[in-house]
């Protein structure tokens, strides 16, 4: 199969697709963008028009998933305090088990690239996870407790990661922590 210009239809949406895609199923170092390339049928030339370097097309990949979690988190806004927080709790933690390989990947390692939780994308997302909580609760909830708690269901997620293949496996588990973090963040 020859290759397709870059003109015939090349996106950056097929390029993190094909990226994420093969960034689960190989090892980040052993990915290339000749692989990604030569997958989607083009050059890998034409990659490169799209993105600098594999660590730009890897963060185009997280942004991805962070689009998704802090959807998650605007979702929460159209609850009562309560349900709205125990709606982020749970299901920052489902995001994360069932989206295990990805949440390794924005939140824990970086396969050689720079501390996750040093770049851009959690930071925001963290503030995220705050705000989502402040406008639930009418700005009473102290910053610390709120950390506490992100910190608490990172936790969770990291325990279970690995030992479950998704969240319906750790579902119980996970409805009893998230009512504990409810209670002491809702005193």
């Amino acid at each position: 199969m020859g290759r397709k210009k870059v003109e015939n239809g090349l996106t950056k949406d097929m390029i993190v697709e094909e990226a994420d895609r093969q960034f689960l199923q190989i090892d980040f170092q052993k990915v290339s963008m000749r692989s990604i390339a030569s997958a989607l049928g083009f050059s890998h030339g034409s990659i490169y028009y799209h993105f600098q370097n594999k660590t730009d097309l890897f963060n185009a990949v997280i942004e991805k998933y962070f689009t998704i979690l802090n959807n998650l988190l605007d979702s929460a806004l159209k609850f009562d305090c309560l349900e709205g927080t125990k709606y982020v709790l749970t299901n920052y933690i489902q995001f994360g088990l069932d989206n295990q390989s990805q949440y390794d990947f924005m939140f824990v390692k970086h396969d050689g690239l720079n501390d996750p939780l040093q770049q851009i994308a959690p930071k925001e997302s963290l503030k995220k996870f705050n705000h989502t909580l402040q406008c639930l609760h009418k700005h009473t909830l102290d910053e610390n407790n709120i950390h506490s708690t992100f910190i608490a269901l990172h936790g969770f997620v990291l325990y279970y990661k690995g030992r479950v293949e998704n969240f319906e496996q750790a579902q119980e588990e996970a409805q009893s922590y998230t009512d504990f973090l409810l209670k002491t963040l809702v005193r």
